[in-house]
């Protein structure tokens, strides 16, 4: 019997090793290194443009008759329902508490170059998507793969098709439905299962709709939980106002020189802020992961451009706006010096700003949150399925993708 937890722990070490690796200073120089690119060559395009994609959003160059399943605003509203989730608000306080409050400068920049590596896959999307007889649309990194680089790289394809699978069974759906059922079990005493059985449900009666429903979904409940959201920290903020500029300080000031406070906290090099805020970000923003590019390909438009430049405000809501907020609540408040961690260490920083808030606050926006990213990414899960094994699939997928919510709530 001894020999299952001494495996567990194997099993724990060897993928915490994994992860480790696979998020370290290599693939942070990648990441960082393609945006750099990418805004270099097309002349800061996330500068440039920014206007003007706000302009597209708004439907300002809609045309009706474009080949595509939602428009823009309801594109760009889907792909950050599955950006914007748990990173947002534990993401941040696991890189404050890990890298300190510099690690808030390196998370911003990263949303800032990330913008130009989301227009670049979110056009190449376009670009390479397929339209299907009766008008739906197949997207994402696995066509621009194919079609792009040619059949030589079809392994590539294949492979991020399994991917992004296993990525929108576990960790878009099992993990975020866990910790939807844990923070509810702690906060109000639902039993996981019963949260597990309505995350389910509700759900199955977005996915079955396609991808019309789960952009319109989206496009009321991401712009609803995103302002709640950040006007609840900014509430906390500016009732802290008068420290606002010695926190951005020490900000940049930790940044460039690592840090180092009592609380528990053993301090961090100068590398490791900047592997925090970098990890937090993408993780966050999904810039340069290929995964939002499934969603734009969607988009009503014969302009892949057009989409790509809708694409890269996706980055500066998800970090630079709501990353920002949570990070700048986590630092004013002080908290992150305290023994919480993660929502905790979130829900802490409410709290002391607005006592007995974050106590309720934060499971509502947890929740909230959470369903957002699982609706999204079924989607791009489901993309996947038919790219490996064709429409066939879509039906057993969302019935495996509904199920896997009650799983990773009481697993």
């Amino acid at each position: 019997m001894g020999a299952v937890p001494i495996l567990g722990r194997g099993m724990d070490k060897f993928f915490e090793d994994l992860v480790g690796i696979i998020w370290g200073l290599p693939m942070i120089c990648l990441l960082i290194g393609a945006g750099l690119f990418f805004t270099i060559m097309l002349k800061g395009i996330q500068f440039r443009l920014f206007k003007h994609a706000i302009d597209v959003v708004r439907g300002k160059f809609d045309d009706p008759n474009d080949k595509g399943e939602i428009n823009h605003f309801g594109a760009l509203c889907t792909a950050l329902s599955g950006t914007v989730g748990l990173g947002n608000i534990a993401g941040v306080a696991v890189a404050i508490k890990a890298g300190g409050p510099g690690a808030t400068l390196w998370m911003i920049l990263a949303g800032i170059i990330g913008m130009a590596s989301k227009y670049t896959e979110c056009t190449l999307s376009l670009k390479y998507r397929k339209i299907n007889e009766d008008g739906s649309i197949n997207g994402g990194a696995m066509y621009y793969i194919e079609k792009g680089l040619g059949k030589n790289f079809m392994p590539l394809a294949y492979l991020f098709a399994f991917c992004i699978i296993i990525a929108a069974l576990g960790a878009a759906n099992m993990f975020q439905a866990n910790q939807v059922g844990a923070i509810l079990e702690s906060s109000f005493s639902i039993p996981p299962v019963i949260t597990g059985v309505i995350i389910a449900v509700f759900t199955a009666i977005v996915i079955i709709g396609g991808i019309e429903r789960i952009g319109v979904v989206a496009s009321y409940l991401v712009p609803s939980m995103a302002v709640l959201y950040v006007l609840g920290c900014l509430i906390v903020i500016i009732g802290n106002i008068a420290q606002l500029p010695d926190v951005i300080s020490n900000i940049f000031i930790s940044a460039f020189s690592g840090s180092a406070a009592a609380g528990g906290f053993a301090g961090a090099g100068v590398k490791q802020v900047l592997i925090q805020g970098v990890r937090r970000a993408v993780f966050s923003n999904e810039a340069g992961l290929g995964t939002a590019a499934i969603a734009h390909s969607a988009a009503k438009t014969d302009e892949p451009a057009r989409e790509g430049v809708v694409a890269l405000l996706e980055p500066f809501i998800d970090t630079v706006v709501i990353c920002t907020m949570t990070a700048l609540l986590i630092n004013i408040t002080g908290v992150w010096t305290g023994p919480e961690s993660g929502v905790n260490l979130t829900a802490a920083a409410f709290d002391k700003g607005l006592p007995g808030f974050g106590t309720y606050f934060i499971p509502v926006a947890v929740a909230l949150f959470a369903f957002s990213t699982i609706v999204s990414w079924s989607y791009y899960g489901q993309q996947g399925a038919i790219y490996l094994f064709g429409q066939r699939a879509v039906t057993p997928y969302k019935i495996i993708f509904c199920l896997a919510s009650i799983v990773g709530c009481i697993w």
